[in-house]
């Protein structure tokens, strides 16, 4: 009996869950950026209007 099916789902699924998460963790820091830089950007315009 070989124990190779097993060893081959547990990498599987550990790759598969490891990408996931990275992606996952890319896209909200992505979108995280975005919101920022919009509550940012007018700030910055009224600092450089201002006396």
């Amino acid at each position: 009996m070989t124990h190779l099916p097993y060893i081959a789902a547990a990498y599987g699924l550990t790759v598969g869950l490891a990408v996931l998460l990275g992606t996952s963790a890319a896209l909200r820091l992505r979108r995280a950026r975005a919101r920022l830089a919009a509550v940012e950007r007018p700030a910055r315009a009224t600092r450089t209007n201002a006396p």
